[in-house]
């Protein structure tokens, strides 16, 4: 049975389903649903390709497990938060593969959701749940990568419709996309925070030319996107012209506090994999018993629980109608940072494994070089460390600027 079948053949029937019924159901269907094949701490662990991954996450949406708190209108559950929190926490605790569509799923429908019109709502909504549309996020700009209010894409009034002309960059999953989320600039740069707009662009349009680089890890997921006087049609404006930075600012609110929810259950299932798989090597299991590496991953565990409690917190804040606002820079900071630490850790403990290399090494090994390499650049997507930490001092602290 192909991967498609598997998936589409045990859909959870969960919309009368609360609380741990509701956990159940859901921690039921992933077990029961998830190949081998995905899972990253399996030695049978292949990555899957764009069309697997587009399969697998379009069966966990009609399974209940995304699209969890948006209307039923709109193709959503119409779930709570709570119950958004935990599915992730269910995805979170087994090693699957990331979403190929968080930016639509986490960024971009959240923020049509909060000032699309009616007709983009039910246009867009539905196909990236369902999957038929794959977006990515065009905010970065070569010489404006962490300073929004610093970039030079235009967008000019053409007719009905807007011409847009510029560059992006860092555009993760451009290759694949078939919409990009822009913040184009409608006014002089002078103006700064004033005079910026948001375009749900098609990838396909005439002009639009996307290049990939080639990170790290050998991967080419980020990308870079040319605008060359790309025609885009007052329907895809997302919100008033005016209302780009707002709407910005916004996105990534919601990208630093609340997307991803699963990251410190997933950084916990790490952690587990690391132990479990030092103590199958003789000299590692006596590394980790040892005082030194115990306090250390001691370390570790303190940290995953206190991401925990962030990420619970910010939900039942936004439960009671509150922003989460420059808080979710608290978060970004700590998971980006903490993460860093522990896949060097990780590194440093596998490096040590006794040779020959025992097969729960060579599985793990494999899967922490990953993660040490994606680590690298978690301080610097979504804004970086430096970014958080002004960010946290101006808004939160309130501490003035030095002269």
């Amino acid at each position: 049975m192909s991967v498609v079948e598997a998936v589409s053949a045990q859909s959870t029937a969960s919309e009368n389903l609360t609380g741990e019924a509701y956990r159940n159901a859901m921690h039921r269907w992933l077990h029961a649903n998830l190949p081998a094949s995905f899972r990253s701490d399996s030695a049978a662990f292949a990555p899957p390709t764009l069309q697997q991954s587009v399969a697998w996450e379009a069966a966990m949406y009609r399974a209940g497990l995304t699209g969890i708190t948006w209307p039923k209108a709109y193709g959503g559950h119409g779930r709570s938060l709570r119950e958004h929190l935990i599915a992730n926490q269910e995805i979170g605790r087994l090693a699957m593969p990331e979403s190929v569509n968080s930016i639509g799923k986490e960024l971009a429908g959240p923020i049509i959701l909060a000032v699309g019109t009616e007709e983009q709502k039910r246009r867009f909504l539905p196909a990236i749940l369902e999957m038929r549309n794959i977006w990515c996020q065009g905010f970065s700009e070569p010489e404006a990568g962490s300073d929004l209010a610093g970039l030079r894409t235009r967008a000019t009034r053409d007719g009905d419709g807007w011409r847009i002309n510029g560059q992006k960059i860092w555009t993760s999953g451009a290759y694949r996309s078939q919409r990009c989320l822009v913040l184009a600039r409608t006014g002089a740069l002078e103006d700064r925070h004033r005079g910026l707009a948001m375009f749900a662009v098609p990838l396909d349009a005439e002009g639009v030319r996307v290049r990939t680089i080639k990170s790290i890890d050998g991967r080419e997921s980020f990308c870079e996107v040319f605008f060359d006087e790309v025609e885009v049609a007052q329907q895809d404006a997302i919100g008033a012209p005016d209302e780009g930075w707002a709407a910005a600012i916004r996105v990534l609110e919601i990208e630093r506090a609340t997307n991803r929810m699963y990251r410190a259950w997933r950084f916990e299932n790490e952690l587990r994999h690391l132990i479990s798989s030092c103590k199958a090597d003789p000299a590692l299991s006596a590394m980790v018993a040892d005082r030194h590496y115990a306090v250390r991953l001691g370390e570790v565990a303190v940290e995953i629980e206190v991401l925990k409690a962030h990420v619970e917190t910010a939900v039942e804040a936004l439960v009671k109608g509150d922003k989460i606002g420059a808080r979710g820079s608290l978060a970004k900071l700590y998971w980006s940072e903490s993460h860093q630490r522990f896949a060097a850790l990780a590194l440093e403990l596998l490096s040590q494994a006794s040779l020959p290399q025992k097969a729960a090494i060579t599985v793990a090994r494999r899967r922490f070089e990953a993660i040490y390499l994606q680590a690298r650049a978690e301080t610097i997507y979504a804004g970086t460390t430096e970014i958080q930490l002004g960010i946290i001092a101006d808004r939160i602290l309130q501490l003035s600027r030095g002269k």
